[in-house]
């Protein structure tokens, strides 16, 4: 996850903590000593919608062994015990779960700050009250498009008009709210409304999230943008946020699951402002580029241990059988070792990268699908040769 605002401008937020820390205050494992990951736990896969994209593959049905309330308190012990600091309650519908509410409380008061992403079409008025109530640090919507192009992508229509009345709920009871929207060929054109509508509704963030090619995703590789789109799409991004900064907006921008923006970013400012280029390169260098796996994890609604979210078909273990923590550290598996020091096994291009330290390889998920090898290099690395010292 990149902070553009945090990059262009030094805006502080929440998450800054603990994307950009000095190395000497790092662990091993990517993360500030003494901290555990980030968390995305997948607390139902049971959805009110269909996406086109979802990497789950969910659908509204109800899914059996998924952890009981009692085994997701136990979940969350584990993960304050291992000093998690966030927990990213997903699904499918996080808020189909009839204990979420429970467990986001019960989260805050271990000392985990609990997050929220969701389709919105379940947040009224009373549901935005109870989120603000029990400190829930960020709802994040999903929003692909303007009406017509989400209604498609989430296979339901009226889906826009629903996320679009939970986001003002939110905004209307104080409740930190964001769009989250994954980019592709079919909604890239809606980018500039996405950025009006930010400003329109008072919405404080937006995540532009690059395709991922896992679950349902898995069929749109060919939907992807090429790289010449990707990098349109980036000089739009950072315009737009330059835009907000001249005319003080403030918006927290994020792109999420492609590092070689950062790259792009800091390259682009070495040629307009290369005064701030300099402290955005010592950023990106504290970053380290993607952590899956090192300061991002995920937890299945059954309780299975994954690297990221994306990657649910690698499992390190299950917190039913083993502590949170004692998974998460084993190396045994070649696959979190690997991640947890993947430079020297990585192919293509990436070993000769000048910019390898800032990207880590970028994501893995995306090579493995396109290429069959899990350390290949990422083909939605949209820099040039000529860029990255070729």
């Amino acid at each position: 996850m990149i902070s553009i605002t945090k990059l262009l401008m030094d805006t502080p937020n929440f998450g800054d903590s603990l994307r950009y820390q000095p190395h000497a205050h790092k662990a091993a494992n990517g993360v500030g000593a003494g901290r555990g990951p980030v968390v995305v736990w997948n607390c139902t896969k049971t959805c009110n919608l269909k996406c086109v994209h979802c990497y789950a593959r969910s659908e509204a049905i109800k899914y059996q062994n998924e952890l009981t309330h009692e085994e997701g308190i136990k979940l969350i012990d584990q993960l304050a015990d291992f000093h998690v600091p966030v927990i990213l309650f997903s699904g499918g519908e996080p808020l189909l779960r009839p204990d979420f509410f429970e467990l986001a409380n019960y989260a805050a008061s271990k000392g985990i700050r609990p997050t929220i992403s969701t389709n919105g079409t379940c947040i009224t008025p009373d549901v935005a009250q109870k989120l603000k109530a029990m400190g829930v640090g960020y709802v994040g919507i999903s929003l692909d498009g303007c009406e017509e192009t989400h209604d498609k992508f989430r296979g339901k229509q009226g889906a826009y008009q629903m996320a679009l009345r939970g986001i003002r709920n939110c905004v209307a009871t104080g409740q930190k709210v964001g769009l989250r929207f994954t980019i592709t060929k079919y909604n890239y054109q809606d980018l500039n409304a996405i950025f009006d509508l930010l400003e329109a509704e008072n919405i404080d963030r937006v995540c532009f999230y690059h395709l991922v090619y896992s679950g349902r995703g898995s069929a749109m590789v060919d939907n992807d943008l090429n790289h010449e789109e990707s990098r349109k799409v980036m000089d739009l991004i950072i315009d737009r946020t330059l835009d907000f900064k001249k005319r003080g907006v403030n918006k927290e921008i994020l792109t999420v699951d492609n590092h070689a923006d950062a790259v792009y970013l800091y390259q682009r400012m070495k040629r307009e402002d290369p005064e701030r280029a300099e402290k955005i390169l010592d950023l990106i260098k504290m970053n380290g580029g993607n952590r899956s796996g090192m300061a991002f994890g995920n937890i299945d609604s059954i309780g299975n241990v994954h690297p990221d979210q994306f990657t649910q078909y690698i499992t390190l273990g299950n917190v039913r059988e083993r502590n949170f923590g004692d998974i998460w550290t084993d190396l045994s598996n070649p696959i979190m070792a690997g991640l947890k020091n993947r430079k020297p096994l990585l192919k293509g291009r990436c070993p000769k990268c000048a910019y390898l330290n800032l990207c880590n390889g970028n994501f893995r998920t995306r090579a493995e699908a396109v290429t069959g090898d899990f350390w290949a290099e990422d083909p939605a690395c949209y820099l040039t040769d000529e860029e990255i010292g070729l």
